[in-house]
C-alpha cells in the first residue's frame, strides 16, 4: 500500500494556511524453479529440506520498556492477532453487478477446517450483506444461522475435529453503498471495499468501472471470508460483466465464457494461498499492453487514449522483477504480473497478489513523465516488493504493520540505488527520514505498535518511513551480504504465511551469528531516535582528537540512551581518513583517537544511516573540507546547507562549486541560494538552464535568472520553450519571458492553451489572472470541470482573480455558482473542492476589503452550506480557517 493522496493534501493546505486473453495459459507451481512449498496439517508450509530446520516454536524472550500513557490500575493496550477457530483453505466466488443499484450478486463457497480445536459452528466476515440462503456446498437444506450485519455465524449441525473439511455456501447481495456510516483514513479514506465508478454513466469525461480494495479489512464488504491479515487461502474468481468489459483479478485467467444475455464470465484462479485483504477485481473499458518476464505473463492496464505510454506508465517492471528476484536470491513466486491504474482510487496503490491497482496520478503522457518519472518508479518498486514482503510473508496483525510497509518502502531505497546510483538513493532516504522526523515531532510510538487506537492508524511514517530507515540500518550494522542473506532466509523460512518482527530477528541471528535483541529491542520495540549534539575538541599537547556525543532525546516512551554502533571518519588531509568503529552505550560519551596532527575533518556517521536528529558543530572550514571531500551525497548536502544557513568566506566558493555537482539535487539546492545571482557565477547557470539534463535544474536556472529580469536571457527562455521540454520547463521560462516580455509572453501562451494537459494550467492561469482579459475566458471554462490534484490549488485561485479583475458582476456572479457547485458536490475530488471552496472565501475577503457588506453576506452563507454539506473531515476543519 503507498498512499500519496492525504499526505499531500495536507501539505499543500499547510502552504495555503501560513499510498493492485481468452483462454489464457494455466500457470501453476513456482514459475523459475523454487521448490514448491508442502503444507502442513495447520495450512501452513515446511520447507521441503531436511537440513537446517530451525524449531521457531520458543522464541527468546523480548524485553520491550514500558510506555508510561496508560492507567497504572490496568493493563496497557494490545491488540492481538486474530484468534482461529478455522481455517479458511479456499474460496471460490461467482459474482455479478447491479450497476444503477451498486450492488453485487454472489455465491462464495469457502473450503474450512477447524484450526485446532473441534468445532460445530463457523464465524465468518460478511458485511452489510442481504444473506439469501446458507448451505452446505451442493445442497439445498438451509444451516441455521445468526447475522448481525457484521458477522455471519453458521452452525454446523455436527461437530468437525481438525482433519476434516467442510465447505459452506452462502448466496448474497453486497450492498456497499447502502450503510449509514463510512470508515476510513488518511491513508485509505474509505472502507467501502467495493467502489462502482461512474455507475450511471453520466459524466461523459470518466469511464465506468467497478474495483476493490480490501486492506484493511474491507473485502468482507463484497464476500463472506475471514477477513484477518494471519488468514490465507486460495481463490477462484468467476466474474460476470458487460462483454465490452475487462476484468482481472488475482491469479491468471483460465477461461472466458460468453453468455446468451450478452454478458462474459471469466474465470480467474489464484493457486496458492494469500491473505484476504489482498483478493481484488476490476472491471472497465481498459487497453491491455502484454509484456513478459521469463516465463511469466507481465500486463498492464490503462485507459486507452494512454496505451501508447503503457510502459512508461509502469516504468522497468520487467527490470525491477529480474533485479528484486536476484537481489533477494528468490525468485518471484507468483504466476503473473499485471497492474491497473483505476479512477477516482482511496489510496495510491496496493498490492493486491499479481494484480496492483494504482490511482489515476499515475496515468501519465512520456513528456509529463519527463518531470515525475521517479514518482512512477518508486510506486512501482513498492508494490512489487510487497509480492515478497507482504504477499508471500504476510504481517500477522496491523500492529506488525511494518513488516510489511517497511520493507516496501525500502525497495524503493534498493531501485534507486541500483538504477540511479547512491547519491540519488541517499536523496530519497533523507526524505523519507524527514518524513518520519516531522510526523514524530509531537511524540512517537514503537514501529510495532500493539496499543494502536485503531489499526487504520498503523499506516503512518512509523510503519514506512522508520520501518524503511531501520532496514537501512540494519544493513549497514551487518554488512551487505549478511543483510541479503538474512532477506533470503526469512522468506523461505516463512514463505506463504503470516510473520511477526521476532522471526525477521531469528533469521538474521541464524545468519550472523549474533544476538540482535538489542537492536530489535530499540528499533522496533520502543519509541523514538537519538536527537544528538555533537561537539570536536583538538588537544595539541597529547596529539589527540576527540568527540563527545550527547543523546538530547526526550519524551515518556523514548528511550533515554540508545545504543549507537557509530563509524567515525578522521580525515588527516584530503584523500587521506580513516575510519573508527566506536559504540555509544551511555547518555554522553567522549571518543578520543591519536593523530599526528589535528585532523582536517571529524566526520560523524561516516557512511550516513544512522537515523537520528543531530546538532553538529562544525566550523565553516571543515563543512567546506566535508563538501570538497567527503563521499557521500549527505556529507555534502549537509555542507552546503550548513554554509547557506550561516552565511560566511566559505559559502560563495563552495556555492559555485556545488553548481557542477555530478548530482542534480546538489546543484539544484545551490541554485536555491539566496546569494547565488552573482555576476561571475550568471553564466554558468544560464548554462545549466540551456543543458542540464535534469527538469529540475534547468527551472531553479530559469527561476534565478528571471529574478534579474535581464533581457539578456530571452534567448535561454524562448529555448526552453520547445514542444520537446519538460512541462515545468516550459513553464518556468514561460513565466520568465513575462517578465521582459509580456507580449512575447502572451503569444506564446496561445500556443499551450491547447495542451490536454494540465501541466501548464499555473502557468498561464498566473498570467491571465495578472492581465485580466475577456478574450482568455473560454480557457478557464475549459479547464473548469476537469482540472484536478495539486494543479487544482493555483487554477481555483488565479480563476476568483480573473473574474474579479474582470469586474463584470453578471461573470462573477456565475463564477461563483459554478464554483458553488464543485465545492457541494462529492463527485468532486477533495483537490477540487477545497480549492474552489477557497476561492469563493477569497473572494469574500476581497468584498471585505471594499467593505461592500451586501455581497460579503451572500458568499457567507454560501460558505455556511459548503460547510454543512462537506462530510470530509480534514476538509470539513480546513475549512473552519476560512
Amino acid at each position: 500500500m503507498r498512499s500519496l493522496l492525504y499526505p499531500a493534501l495536507i501539505a499543500v493546505f499547510t502552504l495555503y494556511f501560513s499510498c493492485t486473453p481468452k483462454n489464457a495459459p494455466k500457470i501453476s507451481g513456482n514459475p523459475a524453479g523454487t521448490p514448491e512449498p508442502a503444507w502442513d496439517t495447520l495450512g501452513k508450509p515446511g520447507m521441503n529440506e531436511e537440513e537446517d530446520v530451525l524449531d521457531y516454536t520458543l522464541m527468546d524472550d523480548i524485553e520491550v520498556e514500558p510506555q508510561s500513557l496508560y492507567n497504572e490500575d490496568s493493563l496497557r493496550p494490545y491488540n492481538a492477532s486474530h484468534t482461529f477457530e478455522v481455517d479458511l483453505l479456499h474460496t471460490k466466488v461467482d459474482i455479478s453487478f447491479d450497476w444503477a443499484k451498486k450492488r453485487a450478486n454472489g455465491k462464495a463457497t469457502l473450503t474450512m477446517r477447524p484450526w485446532f480445536y473441534a468445532t460445530d459452528k463457523v464465524t465468518l466476515d460478511a458485511k452489510n450483506f442481504d444473506i439469501h440462503s446458507v448451505t452446505y456446498e451442493g445442497k439445498s437444506e438451509e444451516l441455521k444461522r445468526d447475522y448481525n450485519n457484521e458477522q455471519l455465524t453458521v452452525y454446523l449441525g455436527k461437530s468437525y475435529n481438525r482433519n476434516e473439511e467442510f465447505k459452506v455456501t452462502v448466496t448474497y447481495t453486497a450492498k456497499p453503498d447502502e450503510r449509514e456510516s463510512f470508515g476510513g483514513s488518511a491513508a485509505i479514506t474509505s472502507d467501502k471495499g467495493l467502489y462502482f465508478i461512474n455507475a450511471d454513466g453520466s459524466n461523459k469525461d470518466k469511464p465506468m468501472q467497478i474495483w476493490t480494495q480490501g486492506e484493511t479489512e474491507s473485502n468482507s464488504f463484497w464476500m463472506p471470508t475471514v477477513d484477518k491479515p494471519n488468514e490465507r487461502c486460495t481463490q477462484e474468481m468467476y466474474i460476470t460483466v458487460e462483454d465490452k468489459y475487462k476484468t482481472l483479478s488475482n491469479g491468471v485467467l483460465v477461461s472466458s465464457k460468453k453468455n446468451a444475455d450478452g454478458t462474459r464470465t471469466d474465470y480467474w484462479k489464484m493457486d496458492k494461498p494469500h491473505a484476504p485483504y489482498l483478493f481484488m477485481m476490476t472491471v472497465g473499458e481498459f487497453a491491455v499492453v502484454k509484456d513478459k518476464w521469463r516465463s511469466i505473463d507481465v500486463d498492464y492496464y490503462v485507459e486507452p487514449k494512454y496505451e501508447p505510454y503503457a510502459r512508461d506508465i509502469y516504468p522497468y517492471t520487467t527490470e525491477m522483477l529480474e533485479f528484486f528476484s536476484n537481489k533477494l536470491n528468490y525468485t518471484y513466486p507468483w504466476q503473473k504480473y499485471s497492474q491497473v491504474v483505476v479512477r477516482d482510487y482511496v489510496s495510491g496503490a496496493m498490492e493486491n497478489t499479481t494484480a496492483v491497482i494504482f490511482g489515476e496520478f499515475m496515468q501519465k503522457t512520456k513528456r509529463e513523465l519527463l518531470d515525475d518519472h521517479m514518482t512512477n518508479e518508486k510506486v512501482v518498486a513498492h508494490e512489487m516488493f510487497h509480492h515478497w514482503f507482504g504477499d508471500l510473508v504476510t504481517t500477522e496483525s496491523w500492529a506488525n504493520l511494518t513488516m510489511n510497509e517497511g520493507f516496501a518502502n525500502y525497495s524503493e531505497y534498493l531501485w534507486i540505488e541500483h538504477k540511479y546510483g547512491r547519491d540519488a538513493a541517499d536523496e530519497h532516504l533523507m526524505t523519507e527520514q524527514q518524513g518520519y522526523f516531522y510526523s514524530a515531532a509531537e511524540g512517537g510510538h514503537p514501529l510495532i505498535h500493539f496499543g494502536y487506537e485503531n489499526r487504520e492508524d498503523m499506516f503512518d511514517a512509523h510503519s514506512y518511513n522508520k520501518g524503511g530507515c531501520v532496514l537501512h540500518m540494519l544493513r549497514h550494522y551487518v554488512g551487505d551480504e549478511a543483510f541479503f542473506a538474512g532477506l533470503n532466509r526469512y522468506l523461505k523460512r516463512n514463505e506463504y504465511t503470516d510473520v511477526e518482527s521476532h522471526e525477521l530477528r531469528l533469521a538474521f541471528e541464524d545468519v550472523t551469528g549474533q544476538d540482535l535483541n538489542w537492536f530489535f529491542n530499540q528499533w522496533f520495540f520502543g519509541a523514538g531516535h537519538p536527537q544528538l549534539d555533537i561537539e570536536y575538541a583538538w588537544d595539541e599537547s597529547s596529539k589527540k582528537a576527540s568527540v563527545t556525543v550527547t543523546q538530547m532525546q526526550e519524551g515518556p516512551e523514548v528511550a533515554r540512551i540508545f545504543e549507537l554502533p557509530l563509524t567515525i571518519d578522521i580525515y588527516e588531509a584530503p584523500g587521506k581518513v580513516r575510519r573508527e568503529n566506536v559504540r555509544m552505550t551511555m547518555r554522553q560519551q567522549t571518543f578520543t583517537f591519536n593523530c599526528a596532527a589535528k585532523p582536517a575533518l571529524i566526520n560523524f556517521d561516516g557512511t550516513k544511516s544512522l537515523l537520528c536528529q543531530k546538532n553538529d558543530r562544525h566550523t565553516a572550514e571543515e563543512w567546506a573540507f566535508m563538501y570538497r571531500n567527503a563521499p557521500l551525497y549527505r556529507d555534502r548536502i549537509e555542507a552546503l546547507e550548513a554554509l547557506q544557513a550561516e552565511v560566511g568566506d566559505y559559502t560563495t566558493a563552495v556555492l559555485k562549486e556545488a553548481l557542477s555537482d555530478k548530482f542534480h539535487g546538489i546543484r539544484q539546492q545551490a541554485l536555491m541560494a539566496d546569494d547565488i545571482s552573482s555576476s561571475d557565477v550568471l553564466p554558468v547557470i544560464a548554462r545549466l538552464a540551456e543543458t542540464d539534463p535534469e527538469p529540475g535544474v534547468r527551472v531553479a536556472a530559469i527561476n534565478v535568472l528571471s529574478r534579474t529580469e535581464d533581457k539578456q536571457y530571452l534567448p535561454v527562455y524562448q529555448k526552453n520553450m520547445g514542444a520537446d521540454q519538460a512541462y515545468s520547463v516550459v513553464g518556468a521560462a514561460l513565466a520568465a519571458l513575462q517578465k521582459v516580455a509580456p507580449a512575447a509572453a502572451r503569444e506564446a501562451s496561445k500556443g499551450l492553451q491547447n495542451e490536454d494537459s494540465d501541466a501548464f494550467t499555473p502557468v498561464l492561469t498566473d498570467l491571465y489572472a495578472e492581465q485580466p482579459d475577456r478574450a482568455n475566458l473560454p480557457y478557464f471554462e475549459k479547464k473548469l470541470p476537469k482540472v484536478d490534484g495539486f494543479n487544482a490549488f493555483p487554477f481555483f485561485d488565479n480563476y476568483q482573480k480573473f473574474l474579479l479583475g474582470l469586474g463584470d458582476q453578471a461573470l462573477i456572479d456565475n463564477g461563483v455558482a459554478t464554483l458553488k457547485s464543485i465545492s457541494i458536490s462529492t463527485q468532486n475530488s477533495e483537490w477540487r473542492r477545497f480549492g474552489s471552496t477557497k476561492a469563493i472565501a477569497d473572494m469574500r475577503n476581497h468584498y471585505r476589503s471594499k467593505g461592500n457588506a451586501a455581497k460579503i453576506a451572500e458568499l457567507e452563507a454560501i460558505l455556511t452550506e459548503i460547510k454543512a454539506k462537506e462530510t470530509d473531515p480534514t476538509l470539513k476543519l480546513y475549512y473552519d480557517m476560512f
